[in-house]
């Protein structure tokens, strides 16, 4: 009887520890799912494009190495159509009926700005690509992360040199959203700081086709031209500009002509100066080698590789489409931080977000093939990271790279520290 009951014993042992051995072998292989809020209709699609491209070409390479602590991830992608009140659908979406633990956001301010408060309501870490400073700022939030640059680390980097090269009095022409705004108070802060002067300032609608009633408001004083646009509205302005007969000095970032062919620009966009985050052409002449090392490396040919696209920038095996260069390596790296922030802090599931976040903060992301663009920490106080950013000038046609601005250049005190708040 008793050698029955031992058996019984042993039996039930077994069972429990079968099932438990089942259930973690379940919780292993199941997948690791990461959302991503891509911009794949409207306005910005262009650039949407490449964010999508970069982001599975990443998931890819982490599930042929293995995945995240041996679990295969799973990248769900949802549509903003570049508008900010489905991009907070989506997000939703993303979140409640595809389980996403990490949502890789949107490179509209709209739409990350509509999102952010999601965040934190929704207790998932989001990372946007958009630029509007706010979002690492008063705005923000302790589920809020950014490891590309914003407006006030691109300002930051070039306001005082092209106060002190290019113009002292500057008009500054915007679009009439959160990411233009943002852009219009930095860069008057900074070249107001820096000696020179703002004489006016111009907002003009999304979608705009005649530009000219904007463009006959600027001052006949003005030396300087500063705009942002994106997509159709940049080529709009930028040869609307030239039309008009201005040859002054002409100043953007990047953004403006990202994923647009310089060189069907013409004269319209030649000797024009853009702040680049990556730069786009590799076949650069007359180029320092110690400035073509930082950028000109094996970790971006390799990414390149990864999303198809060749050392001018073109679409291999589509060579009009032009890559999103200074922005979608984000989404890229954006998976391997993830990969590395929960292999480090033991994650399993979202009941651990609180000591995923605390991993991320102050995370270091060192330069290599996950993180081709170059080095950069992630701010623990606003969850801001900062890196190199390159001057190009447009020379018959194509982007040359005249000098590196270092990252502690662009580095400034945080505004706010996100580690105050609960979870």
């Amino acid at each position: 009887m008793k050698i029955r009951n031992v058996f019984r014993v042993l039996v039930s042992l077994l069972v429990v520890s079968g099932l438990a051995a089942c259930s973690r072998s379940k919780d292993v292989k199941q997948p690791i799912v990461i959302g991503l809020q891509a911009d794949l209709t409207g306005g910005i699609s262009s650039w949407g494009y490449w964010l999508d491209k970069a982001a599975r070409a990443a998931v890819d390479r982490v599930n042929k190495e293995g995945g995240i602590s041996g679990r295969p991830v799973k990248l769900v992608v949802e549509d903003t159509e570049t508008d900010p009140a489905t991009g907070a659908r989506k997000f939703r979406k993303l979140v409640l009926q595809d389980g996403a633990i990490f949502v890789i956001g949107s490179v509209h301010s709209g739409v990350m700005m509509a999102t952010v408060p999601l965040a934190k309501e929704m207790k998932t870490i989001y990372a946007p690509v958009a630029m509007a400073s706010e979002a690492t700022g008063e705005q923000g939030n302790r589920y809020v992360f950014r490891i590309n640059s914003h407006v006030r680390e691109q300002v930051q980097a070039a306001g005082e040199w092209v106060v002190q090269n290019l113009a002292k009095r500057w008009t500054i022409c915007v679009s009439d959203y959160a990411w233009g705004w943002s852009h219009e108070e930095w860069f008057s802060r900074k070249v107001t700081e820096s000696g020179g002067t703002i004489l006016k300032s111009i907002r003009i609608p999304q979608g705009t086709k005649d530009f000219l009633p904007y463009i006959v408001k600027i001052p006949k004083e003005t030396e300087g031209v500063y705009f942002i646009f994106f997509g159709a509205d940049s080529v709009g302005f930028v040869q609307q500009l030239y039309e008009s007969g201005y040859r002054g000095q002409k100043f953007t970032m990047i953004c403006t002509l990202e994923a647009i062919d310089v060189l069907k620009l013409g004269t319209a966009a030649e000797g024009m100066w853009m702040l680049e985050y990556l730069p786009r052409n590799l076949q650069q002449h007359d180029v320092a080698p110690e400035l073509l090392k930082t950028f000109d490396t094996t970790y971006h040919h390799d990414f390149r590789a990864a999303v198809g696209a060749d050392s001018e920038g073109k679409e291999i095996g589509n060579p009009d489409r032009i890559i999103a260069c200074s922005h979608c390596w984000a989404t890229y790296e954006l998976v391997f931080m993830l990969k590395k922030a929960i292999e480090q802090c033991g994650w399993r599931s979202k009941d651990d977000t609180p000591k995923l976040i605390e991993t991320l903060e102050g995370m270091k992301l060192d330069w290599g093939i996950q993180h081709p663009q170059g080095p950069k920490t992630v701010r623990p106080e606003d969850h801001q990271a900062f890196h190199w950013h390159w001057m190009s000038h447009v020379e018959n046609g194509r982007l040359i790279v005249k000098f590196l601005i270092p990252t502690e250049k662009v580095t400034y005190p945080p505004p706010v520290d996100f580690r105050k708040e609960p979870f």
